[in-house]
């Protein structure tokens, strides 16, 4: 058989033992692996949060601080738009303590 060609167990199924480039990680759903990278977002959303408040108390930054301020109102527009938009209110209102630990 050539390289490419389906098998009997449907279009996805090629009898050369490739899936023609789509790929499940083992026991990964592409839903929940979509969901930990709009999570991971998240985090960096957060981190860049977390950056401009603190510049918004350092003395160096006073010159833009209403640029900051500016910065930090869209950025917590972007975090709370996100959150919205893909469901993410449990884990982003959970305190550090209660989050699932992942290495269980």
């Amino acid at each position: 058989m050539r390289n490419g060609e389906r098998g009997p167990d449907g279009p996805d199924r090629r009898l050369d033992g490739h899936n023609s480039g789509w790929r499940r990680r083992e026991g990964q759903s592409a839903q929940t692996f979509r969901r930990g990278r709009a999570l991971a977002f998240l985090e960096k959303l957060h981190v860049m949060r977390n950056t401009l408040a603190a510049q918004l108390n350092e003395q160096e930054f006073e010159a833009i601080r209403p640029v900051i301020c500016g910065e930090l109102k869209a950025v917590d527009s972007v975090i709370q738009a996100f959150v919205h938009t893909f469901e993410l209110e449990e884990e982003s209102r959970r305190p550090d303590s209660e989050q699932p630990d992942s290495r269980q």
